[in-house]
C-alpha cells in the first residue's frame, strides 16, 4: 500500500484471506486525512467482528448435514459441498431444489455441482453472463479438466431460463467462455509475461445488458 499524493491511496495484490486486513490498513491510512478534512475522526475498524455471508448458521446445518440430505434426497457429501461452498446461506439453494427437484441433479459437465448452484448464481448472487458463473461464482473454471467447456452449454441454458435469454444469446454466451478458454489456452504457449497477457485479453468481452 502507497499513498504517492496526498489523498490517494493505493492497494494491490492480496488473496481472499487477506483482503479484510488490507482493507482495514487502507481505511486506517485515510483516517488522519479525514480527520484532517473534516475534524472528526473515523470509528474504530469493526472488520475483525464482522462475520462473512453464510458464517451464521454454518455450524448448526453442518451438525445438520445427515437430516438435509435425507429432507432433500441430496447425497450427504454434496450437502458437505454446498456446506464448505455458502455456509448458512445452505437453505437458500435447497429452496430451489425444493421449489424444482430437477436442479437436485448434478450439472453436465461439471458433476461435483448441482444445476441449482448456477440458478443460485443468478437469482441470489447477480451473475448476469456465464464466464462469470463458470470462473466466480463458482470455481468449475479451474476444478473441471477441460475448464468448464463441457459445462458451458448446460449452465448457459439453465441462466437462460432464469434470465430470459433467447437462443442467439444463448449461444453467444457460450461463444464467448469458449474463446475465453482458448485464448487462456493459447496464452499458457506464449514464452513472456506481455504475450501471454496480450493473448489472454485477446477474446471479445461480452457487451449485450441483461
Amino acid at each position: 500500500m502507497v499513498t504517492p499524493v496526498p489523498g490517494l491511496i493505493l492497494i494491490g495484490g492480496g488473496k481472499l484471506t487477506t483482503y479484510r486486513v488490507m482493507a482495514k490498513d487502507a481505511v486506517d491510512a485515510a483516517e488522519p486525512i479525514l480527520r484532517d478534512l473534516t475534524g472528526s475522526s473515523v470509528r474504530e475498524c469493526i472488520t475483525d467482528r464482522v462475520p462473512l455471508a453464510g458464517a451464521q448458521g454454518f455450524e448448526t446445518r453442518t451438525n445438520q448435514r445427515v437430516m438435509l440430505s435425507r429432507k432433500t434426497g441430496i447425497p450427504v457429501g454434496r450437502i458437505d459441498h454446498l456446506l464448505g461452498r455458502y455456509g448458512g446461506l445452505v437453505d437458500e439453494v435447497l429452496d430451489l431444489v425444493r421449489a424444482r427437484p430437477e436442479l437436485a441433479e448434478p450439472l453436465p459437465g461439471a458433476d461435483d455441482y448441482l444445476c441449482a448452484e448456477v440458478v443460485y448464481a443468478v437469482t441470489h448472487e447477480g451473475a448476469r453472463h456465464l464466464d462469470d458463473v463458470l470462473t466466480r461464482r463458482t470455481r468449475i473454471s479451474i476444478e473441471t479438466f477441460d475448464r468448464g467447456v463441457s459445462a458451458a452449454e448446460p449452465s448457459a441454458r439453465l441462466m437462460a431460463e432464469a434470465l430470459g435469454w433467447d437462443d442467439a444469446r444463448t449461444a453467444d454466451e457460450v461463444d464467448h467462455y469458449l474463446r475465453r478458454v482458448e485464448a487462456e489456452r493459447q496464452s499458457q504457449l506464449k514464452m513472456t509475461d506481455q504475450e501471454a497477457d496480450e493473448t489472454r485479453v485477446s477474446a471479445p468481452e461480452i457487451v449485450q445488458t441483461p
